[in-house]
């Protein structure tokens, strides 16, 4: 196992080294979001092919590492089609500006290798699985899969739902409270986080499975507390809309939107 994870760390340090040199040309930090998924693959296929479950098409190891793709492949080129055209992310710009003559270095630990350590703790339920040998289907296979298909439908439902919403100019300047949107505020946050649930359940199956609920605390933690929610919302802050919008919407796990102060049931007609 610890030879497999090296491996894993050897070629997401390399790969995130790559992407930090093509930043820094393009001017562009931004890049390593596009890299984020397509990262999660990478380990996905060394652990897979170093591991006892190769190769049999049937088997655990190749649903996780085919689900991992799945999403790694669709948030790859989600990202990518959004950000062309559109110049670096807010937030790298803003650290750009700040850190000063410390920008190059700060980029390369504080960008490019944290994401990379992140990388490798929410992925471990899948080396985990990878590592085992291949074994019949069980309740937690059929649990985790479930889990994690609501997980992929919110992310992608509410990227569409957004994008649409952004394509329409009459809603320049306003906040989308429809569709997914108005029973959480942010619900392709909530369906990764529910995916990586969904893996660390199917890993349950195999052996010190239960080690892997590292990945879906970590993952939820840092969407809800860290650089997901708390980084978007701040981008909101003190705006009227969305100060109303957040009182009467669930900030991450889905629920019915609360009534209007008035009682009434709140407008869910496009904004």
């Amino acid at each position: 196992m610890s030879q497999v994870f090296a491996q894993c760390a050897l070629a997401v340090l390399v790969t995130m080294t790559g992407v930090f040199i093509l930043a820094l040309i393009l001017k562009d930090n931004s890049l390593a979001d596009v890299a984020w998924g397509p990262g999660f693959i990478l380990v996905a296929l060394i652990s897979l092919v170093s591991g006892p479950g190769w190769p049999h098409l049937v088997s655990r190891p190749f649903l996780v590492t085919a689900l991992v793709a799945v999403w790694g492949l669709r948030l790859g080129i989600h990202i990518f089609r959004r950000k062309r055209g559109r110049g670096e992310d807010f937030r790298y710009a803003q650290w750009r500006r700040t850190w000063g003559r410390w920008f190059v270095p700060r980029s390369y630990l504080q960008v490019f290798l944290l994401q990379g350590l992140f990388l490798l703790i929410i992925v471990f339920p899948v080396t985990l699985v990878n590592r085992s040998a291949a074994g019949g289907p069980t309740v937690w296979d059929a649990a985790g899969f479930l889990v994690w298909l609501l997980g992929f439908i919110f992310e992608c439902v509410g990227d569409a739902q957004l994008e649409r919403f952004k394509k329409n100019t009459a809603n320049k300047g306003k906040i989308i409270t429809t569709g997914l949107w108005r029973f959480t505020r942010h619900p392709n946050y909530f369906g990764e986080a529910a995916m990586w649930w969904g893996i660390f359940l199917i890993g349950l199956a195999v052996p010190q499975g239960w080690l892997g609920l590292a990945s879906p605390v970590f993952i939820t933690v840092l969407l809800t507390k860290v650089s997901g929610v708390p980084m978007l919302e701040k981008k909101y802050a003190g705006r009227p809309e969305f100060a109303a919008y957040a009182r009467r919407t669930s900030v991450f796990i889905p629920w019915f939107p609360k009534a209007d102060q008035d009682g009434r049931s709140p407008d869910t007609s496009s904004p």
